[in-house]
């Protein structure tokens, strides 16, 4: 049987987790082990926040929202549920970006809403 030498997929292993960890503090960028934990540990806390950040979004976009309509004299769920009944297919990041930047456009929504 003949003797198999693994030296080069070692290597672009090795290379490939290096290479993941750039950026990384210390040890954890250029020593094998400690870039490997730390990349599996990343990954781990990516997946979730990709999922998070939709959630910190809609929570952000909320408030704003939120807070345009109470300065019109209006709570948020009675706002989303004059939206629903007006027929008016807005999400809330456009609703937000309405309340943030053009708050005239956004008090004429609020002006249909109270109808």
């Amino acid at each position: 049987m003949s003797r198999v030498k693994r030296g080069v997929a070692t290597r672009a292993r090795h290379k490939k987790v290096i290479k993941m960890a750039k950026g990384f503090l210390g040890g954890r960028k250029n020593l094998f082990r400690r870039a490997k934990e730390a990349v599996i540990r990343a990954s781990k806390f990516a997946y979730r926040d990709r999922r998070n950040r939709k959630r910190d979004f809609r929570r952000l976009w909320i408030t704003r929202i939120s807070a345009a309509t109470r300065a019109e004299g209006m709570s948020y769920s009675q706002f989303a549920v004059g939206l629903r009944n007006a027929k008016i297919l807005l999400n809330r990041k456009m609703l937000a970006e309405l309340a943030a930047r053009e708050p005239e456009i956004f008090k004429k929504v609020v002006a249909v809403v109270k109808k």
